[in-house]
C-alpha cells in the first residue's frame, strides 16, 4: 500500500492512493461516515499498529467502495498539499552516513568504518514532495544533495536483535538528505549543515513492507535539472538494514514514527571534479525502485 500525508480544507490527513487514479483516499472521513470510532487519528498512531493499520484501511477503501457516492471519500491530489509521509517525526531523524562505499570513497575514502556512523538532523527539517525549498544562500554556498533510502519504524524496541529487526519496520520512502558542506567543515559536525529548514524533503509516498520484500535491491537514481548525478543500488549498503536497526537500538531507543535514513550512494556535488553545488532554481528529483520520485525545486 502507497500512503500518503497530506493537508486539506486545514485538517492533516492522510489515506492510500487510490490505484490507477491521481487522487487519495480520505479515510478520516470514511471512518467518521461510518462510525468507526477506534481509527487511528494520525499517521503515526496507524504505524504504531503496524499491518493491522493497513488491513483497517483496505476494510474501510472496501466498506466506502460498496456504498452510494464513493467519490466523495477521493481527493484529486490537485485539491491536497502534500506533506511528508511523516509530517514531524517524534524525535530527530536519525541519519547513517558513510554506509555506500563509493560514496566514502568520493569523499576522501581511508579505511572503511568498523561501526556505524550515525548523525541526526532536526526535525524541523522535515519538508514534502514538490514543494519549493530555500537554498540558504545567506548561510551556505556549498548546498548537496544526498538520495537516500528511509524506513519508517512501527514499534517501539531497545536491543533489537538483528533476526528480529524487520519486525519493527512499517515502510519505506525516499529522502534527501541535503547537507551545507561548508557549515558541515566549519563547525566539525554534521548537525547544524545537516539542518537546515527544508533540508530533510521525504515522500512521495510511505510504501509498506510488504510491498518491497527485498529493500536491498532497490535502484536508486538522483538526477539534478535532468542530469544523472547519482546511480546506484540498495544493495551497496556496507551495513545492511538490520544491522543499522540492532546497532542504532542499543543506545536509542526506537518509536512509531522513527525515521532513520540508510546512506546515500556515490555521486553527491561535493564528490565530483570540480565540485557542484546547489544553486537558486536547481531541481532535484531521486527515484527508487518501487516507492516513486520525490522532486523539489530550490529557490
Amino acid at each position: 500500500m502507497k500512503l500518503l500525508s497530506f493537508q486539506f480544507e486545514d485538517r492533516t490527513l492522510f489515506g492510500p492512493k487510490v490505484k490507477r487514479e491521481e487522487a487519495v483516499w480520505d479515510v478520516l472521513s470514511i471512518a467518521e461516515a461510518y462510525e468507526e470510532t477506534d481509527f487511528p487519528k494520525t499517521i503515526i498512531e496507524g504505524v504504531a499498529s503496524g499491518l493491522d493499520f493497513v488491513e483497517n484501511i483496505r476494510k474501510l477503501v472496501e466498506t466506502a467502495q460498496q456504498g452510494d457516492n464513493v467519490e466523495r471519500f477521493k481527493l484529486k491530489f490537485t485539491e491536497i498539499e502534500w506533506l511528508s509521509p511523516i509530517p514531524r517525526t517524534p524525535k530527530n531523524i536519525i541519519c547513517v552516513g558513510k554506509n555506500y562505499a563509493d560514496h566514502f570513497a568520493e569523499m576522501g575514502g581511508g579505511t572503511l568504518p568498523e561501526k556505524v556512523v550515525v548523525f541526526t538532523k532536526a526535525p524541523t527539517s522535515i519538508a514534502a514532495d514538490e514543494q519549493d525549498l530555500p537554498i540558504h544562500a545567506d548561510v551556505t554556498e556549498n548546498l548537496d544533495y544526498e538520495g537516500e533510502l528511509a524506513l519508517v519504524i512501527s514499534k517501539k524496541g531497545r536491543n533489537i536483535p538483528k533476526q528480529l529487526a524487520y519486525d519493527y519496520i512499517f515502510g519505506y520512502t525516499i529522502a534527501n538528505d541535503i547537507t551545507a558542506r561548508d557549515v558541515q567543515t566549519d563547525h566539525v559536525q554534521f548537525f547544524l549543515g545537516k539542518s537546515f529548514d527544508g533540508s530533510c524533503p521525504m515522500g512521495p509516498y510511505l510504501v509498506t513492507k510488504d510491498e518491497i520484500p527485498d529493500p536491498h535491491n532497490l535502484s536508486i537514481v538522483t538526477k539534478v535539472n535532468d542530469d544523472v548525478r547519482q546511480n546506484g543500488n540498495t544493495d551497496q549498503m556496507i551495513f545492511k538494514i538490520d544491522e543499522l536497526i540492532a546497532e542504532i537500538s542499543r543506545f536509542v531507543t526506537l518509536e512509531p514514527g522513527d525515521v532513520i535514513l540508510t546512506g546515500t550512494p556515490s555521486g553527491v556535488g561535493k564528490g565530483m571534479n570540480p565540485p557542484s553545488f546547489l544553486r537558486k532554481g536547481d531541481s532535484v528529483k531521486i527515484s527508487i525502485e518501487g516507492i516513486g520520485t520525490l522532486a523539489n525545486r530550490f529557490v
